[in-house]
This record gives C-alpha cells, sequence and structure tokens, in this order.
C-alpha cells in the first residue's frame, strides 16, 4: 500500500500530498492515530484525510486504515506475517488475502520471463520425448512437489513427486541427459534437496529450481544449462508457517504446466478428453428436482 501511495503521490493536491508523506514516514503510526492527530500532523483538515484515502483508491479512512494495517503489521511469531492476536475474523479475512494478494503482484512484476520459457521447453521436450520428470521437496514443499506431480502426470507425461531425502538421491542417480528434475524449497537450505540437485546435475538432467535467490539451491539453478526460478517474498521461514511462499510456489507450478500443456497441443487434446470423460462417471448426476 506505500508503494502505491508513492506512485500515486505526484498526481494528488498539495494538501494531500502531506497526508501521504506522513503515511511514507511511519504507515505504522497513521494506521493507529485518530484522524483528528493525523490532520494536525499533516498540517491538513479532517476531511482532506479522508478525501486522500479516496483519492488513493479505498471507500475513506477506516477502510484504508484496516488495510493498512494489514500490510505493516509485524504479526504473530510461527502464525502469519499479517496478523495480530487480537485480530477478529472480518480483520483476519482481510489481512491474510490482502497479504497473499500483494505477494502474487509483486511476484507477477518481478517473475523473469525468458527463465520461464526456457524450463518450460525443458519439461515440454522431456515429456514429448518420453524422458522423465521429477519434483523434489521436503515438509511443506514436499506437498508442492506432490501438486506438481497431480499437474503433469495428466499431461501423460514420466513424472513422479519425491519428499523423503533417501528416495530423492536414489530416484537422481538414475536421471540421464533429457530427463529434468524440479527442486523446489522456501529456504534454499535443506541439505537433503541441495544433494539431490547437485546429483540430478552430474548425471546430465535439467534441474530446475523454485527458491529464494541467493541461496545454497539457487546456485545450483544458476549454473549453465540449467534454470533457476526466483521465489523472494517477505516471509520470515524461520518465524511463520509457510502461507505465502506455498501460494507462490503453486502459482510458479501452475505456470510451468499450463506452458508445458500449450507446447504439447494437439496430441494433448485426446488424453485430457479422455479423463474427462471417466471422471465424469464418479460423480452423482444433477438432481431433477
Amino acid at each position: 500500500m506505500v508503494d502505491r501511495v508513492r506512485a500515486a503521490l505526484p498526481a494528488l493536491p498539495p494538501a494531500e500530498q502531506r497526508v501521504a508523506h506522513l503515511l511514507i514516514a511511519d504507515a505504522r503510526a497513521f494506521a493507529t492515530l485518530p484522524v483528528t492527530e493525523l490532520a494536525e500532523r499533516a498540517h491538513v483538515s479532517k476531511p482532506t484525510v479522508v478525501r486522500f484515502c479516496r483519492s488513493v483508491g479505498y471507500d475513506g479512512l477506516a477502510d484504508f486504515k484496516l488495510k493498512l494495517a494489514g500490510s505493516v503489521n509485524e504479526g504473530v511469531p510461527f502464525v502469519h506475517r499479517a496478523v495480530d492476536e487480537d485480530d477478529k475474523p472480518n480483520v483476519l479475512i482481510i489481512k491474510v488475502i490482502d497479504n497473499a494478494v500483494a505477494a502474487l503482484l509483486h511476484y507477477r512484476n518481478d517473475a523473469a520471463s525468458p527463465l520461464f520459457e526456457r524450463a518450460i521447453n525443458a519439461l515440454a521436450e522431456a515429456g514429448r520425448s518420453k524422458h522423465r520428470i521429477e519434483f523434489y521437496g521436503v515438509g511443506n514443499s514436499g506437498i508442492v512437489a506432490q501438486d506438481a506431480q497431480h499437474k503433469f502426470f495428466r499431461l501423460g507425461v514420466n513424472t513422479i513427486a519425491c519428499s523423503d531425502g533417501h528416495v530423492q538421491l536414489m530416484s537422481a542417480t538414475m536421471l540421464k541427459p533429457g530427463d529434468c528434475a524440479v527442486v523446489i524449497s522456501n529456504s534454499g537450505r535443506s541439505r537433503d534437496l541441495i544433494d539431490a540437485a547437485e546429483i540430478a546435475r552430474k548425471k546430465g538432467a535439467t534441474v530446475i529450481i523454485i527458491t529464494a535467490s541467493g541461496s545454497p539451491l539457487a546456485q545450483i539453478g544458476q549454473t549453465q544449462g540449467h534454470v533457476l526460478l526466483a521465489v523472494d517474498h517477505p516471509e520470515d521461514y524461520d518465524r511463520y508457517s509457510p502461507m505465502v511462499s506455498r501460494l507462490l510456489h503453486l502459482i510458479v507450478i501452475d505456470i510451468l504446466s499450463t506452458g508445458v500443456a500449450l507446447q504439447l497441443g494437439q496430441e494433448l487434446r485426446p488424453i485430457l478428453q479422455e479423463i474427462k470423460r471417466n471422471l465424469r462417471s464418479k460423480r452423482y448426476a444433477p438432481s431433477a428436482d
């Protein structure tokens, strides 16, 4: 929200600009101070504070402060970075959703399309030539790996997901040139995943890394012939449950699977149609009432 206000600043009237500068200087205080004190600090009238909130796209001061609180609050450790212990459900809904949406929009602007293109091309070629595509993750990232396997096996490719460190090492050892190993990690510091990625790289497979930039695992994805899809976010993996990071990783998998499906094109359509027909037989027919 502060970035949004900063971007809108040149178009605001001078009085509203003073309110904007007050917000930018201390967003946390702005979210808690009453309108009277906000107006005094910005040397404007109380209606000007309300007009400022509407000028930057909110319903009024109450709406603006509620959403601002969700974006600047430090949160409850080990739960969620955006929430407070005394948050009521109506506030909790806004904070959790706004936090997720903000992270997704930020990633949309930062995602490197050439790297996605390289990853999609490698995965599509592996699928087309019946090579193996393997997804590795541990803990929460292991769940993302399972989601990836669920999406890719429907494309008719030879794919598995591994969340056990020993199985990852054994499976990576059996990879060959033309195969792909997609390694998913929030921190990029899991020894099991780093070892599996290094073995896959030495065996000649294309290694696609989904993790935080600057991490030890990210360095493997930056070597020649491999791909790093960096996913950076403000969520501290040592303090909070993985919420935003999980959503971002799932989005990356959705982008990859959609890109591969588009590349496989006509050869894939009959498989998907048959899957849909078979799945319909597992559903109850709509009620006639």
